[in-house]
């Protein structure tokens, strides 16, 4: 939790951020991710000053436990000091301890928030999924939280000005709009509405353009003039040297032994799992993983 300290922006987890949608979308599928396709809505987690501190705590946690799919575990909050904005203590359950951050008995708004990337972590264990160390296991809970439907309670958590400022979480803003915006493209949902937050509303622009950004990298047929010269030349430098590093998100690699040819891979734009396709012009392409059809241009 980021209190009045600089609050950190651009991509420093970018590749993490993608590594925990591809595994998201391995552990629980397509199918299973459609069942998140709506997001909690701003009324459910609403939190007014002259609610019951923890009757509505208790209230806003079980609309997440829902959002979560979460049916049989039952969240006791609780508020004390603490470093951090939040913990949870993970245990088979079906009661889950939550405890927050004294802070926010005064600062209601952000209770959902909070609460959302906690119960992820619930969901996590019960999913059996994680990654090793510490920060990559909160990066991941972050990108989970957000896309199945409730991060963008974080991110609209985030508030900065000349005096103050505040975040959530362990993504910075514009990472948190990227993993929105790559939501948002995968279940036809603009979050964008519900900002209360004027800085939320700017990064998630600004993610969102990095996230239409992976959309047209050759050899997809959406790349741009740029993009598809680049990827000429590194094709023809591919030939004449087999082996050789692009650079570039895409690599080439020389075929087996039936296929003498050369074959492009490149991450899809939707789960990042790797695909490789031939090298032998226009080729549509389908992920194995999201199931995601792609025009391309090899």
């Amino acid at each position: 939790m980021a209190n009045g300290s600089e609050v950190v922006h651009g991509y420093p987890h970018l590749d993490t951020v993608r590594a925990a949608i591809t595994a998201l979308y391995r552990r629980l599928t397509p199918e299973g991710l459609y069942a998140y396709a709506g997001s909690v809505v701003p009324a459910d987690v609403a939190f007014a000053d002259h609610d019951d501190l923890h009757l509505g705590a208790q209230r806003v946690a079980h609309a997440l436990v829902r959002q979560l799919r979460l049916p049989d575990a039952r969240m006791i909050v609780g508020f004390r000091e603490m470093t951090h904005a939040a913990s949870v203590e993970l245990t088979a359950g079906p009661e889950y301890f939550i405890e927050l951050n004294d802070r926010f008995r005064t600062h209601r708004r952000d209770i959902g928030a909070a609460l959302a990337h906690e119960i992820t972590h619930v969901l996590l264990h019960r999913l059996d999924l994680g990654f090793p160390g510490t920060r990559d296991n909160e990066i991941l809970t972050d990108t989970v939280t957000t896309y199945l439907g409730a991060g963008w309670l974080l991110l609209d958590a985030y508030r900065e000005d000349g005096l103050t400022s505040q975040k959530l979480g362990y993504l910075t803003p514009e990472e948190f709009g990227y993993v929105l915006a790559k939501r948002a493209l995968a279940f036809g949902e603009d979050p964008s509405p519900w900002f209360t937050s004027p800085q939320a509303y700017v990064a998630y622009g600004e993610g969102r353009a990095v996230a239409l950004r992976d959309a047209r990298q050759p050899p997809l047929t959406a790349a741009g003039r740029a993009g598809r010269h680049r990827y000429a030349r590194d094709r023809r430098h591919a030939r004449d040297h087999p082996g050789a590093r692009t650079g570039a998100p895409y690599a080439f690699e020389a075929g087996g032994e039936r296929d003498a040819g050369l074959r492009v891979s490149f991450p899809c734009p939707t789960c990042h799992q790797r695909i490789r396709v031939p090298v032998r012009g226009r080729v549509r392409a389908r992920c194995g993983l999201c199931r995601t059809v792609l025009e391309c241009d090899t």
